[in-house]
């Protein structure tokens, strides 16, 4: 289908809301959701319409200069505003095809955050602690809620597994290029020759499902109950309060131990289950139509190594779009990761609109 075809479809739909959102007869429950789909439609239909006056405006400044009996005055008045409104074109036509790419579905949903020690050990910990309080400080910058589920330590300070769940307007939207890989280079505190260490820690991004996302059936659970249990003996509960859901259809487990309510952890952990189980659902379709087009930013595989720390030099540098800032400390602060994520949108994007039909 061509875009003009396309952007005639998207008037006649929104034409259509609007008159079925009129009816006396519709349910509250149907009127929300054509609410929504009409809001979303409206930005798009407003960019058509600005587009056709453009062209129409265009075509009489046009017949305006061809006209050679006219006034010199309004003719050269008419060039000026022709040239000016020719300018605008290709920048609305842009802005139309960004607005047709098709949408995540998942984009405008919270996320579960999880940050992983990878190799390299207590530096990898180390590491991988200062990953989250990043996502954690990145999450205050613009306004999102950060909600800590899991933090397990290592005895230095560092992290072993830390999960939590942010919530606000485009989380996972922006998150989800955050999967993958991160390493890190530089010289470890107890490392006495100056040399440079390389460590890793992983990342996973995953939107957050709603029940109606992910249906789990009871019987496909088993919920196991057992004593919290610290590092060191610290926070060892005299109850069993800890929970491990596992999921027996796929096998995977979650356990939750954070909260001394039972009813809690066990919430926790279906929470971090549902996630996980609407992500493989979305890799298995990523997956089928990674078969008939390349993937547009990485593979997403999350073995692939996205990001480098590069601490002598102060440069963060992507790999997937070999991107290098020099300015570490701010990306670390949270306050200088827009520039990467506003980078890799661009580029996948740019990836996409290569793939639109003209």
């Amino acid at each position: 289908m061509s875009i003009e075809a396309k952007l005639n479809g998207v008037v006649s739909r929104y034409e259509e809301i609007r008159d079925r959102m009129t009816a006396a007869d519709l349910d509250p429950r149907d009127f929300q959701k054509l609410a929504k789909e009409f809001s979303d439609l409206e930005p798009m239909v407003a960019a058509i319409r600005e587009l056709t006056r453009l062209r129409t405006e265009l075509g009489d400044l046009g017949a305006m200069i061809a006209d050679a009996g006219g006034d010199p005055e309004m003719k050269a008045m008419a060039e000026s505003e022709f040239y000016a409104l020719k300018a605008r074109l290709p920048e609305l036509e842009r802005e139309l095809q960004i607005m047709l790419l098709p949408k995540d579905a998942a984009d405008e949903k919270n996320a579960i955050l999880e940050v992983r020690a990878g190799t390299g050990g207590d530096e990898a910990a180390l590491f991988a602690a200062e990953l989250f309080r990043m996502y954690q400080r990145y999450a205050m910058v613009h306004g999102w809620r950060f909600e800590l589920m899991e933090f397990t330590e290592t005895g230095l300070g560092g992290l072993k597994e830390g999960i939590a769940s942010i919530s606000g307007r485009g989380v996972f939207a922006r998150l989800k290029y955050e999967s993958g890989v991160h390493r890190v280079q530089r010289v470890p505190e107890t490392e006495g020759s100056g040399r440079i260490h390389t460590s890793a820690a992983t990342v996973a991004v995953l939107p957050e499902a709603e029940e109606v996302d992910i249906r789990i059936e009871d019987k496909d659970l088993r919920i196991d109950v057992f004593r919290a249990q610290g590092a060191g003996g610290q926070h060892v509960n005299t109850t069993d309060s800890a929970v491990r859901v596992t999921h027996l259809p796929t096998g995977l487990a979650v356990s939750q131990q954070d909260e001394k309510s039972q009813h809690k952890n066990k919430a926790k952990a279906l929470k971090i289950l549902r996630a996980r189980l609407y992500e493989m659902e979305r890799a298995r379709q990523d997956a089928a139509r990674a078969a008939d087009r390349r993937s547009q930013v990485g593979t997403g595989d999350r073995s692939e190594r996205i990001r480098t720390y590069n601490f002598p030099q102060n440069r963060v540098t992507d790999h997937r779009i070999n991107l290098s800032l020099y300015k570490l400390e701010q990306v670390l602060a949270g306050e200088s990761l827009d520039e990467l994520i506003d980078a890799l949108i661009t580029e996948d994007r740019a990836a996409r609109l290569a793939e639109l039909p003209a």
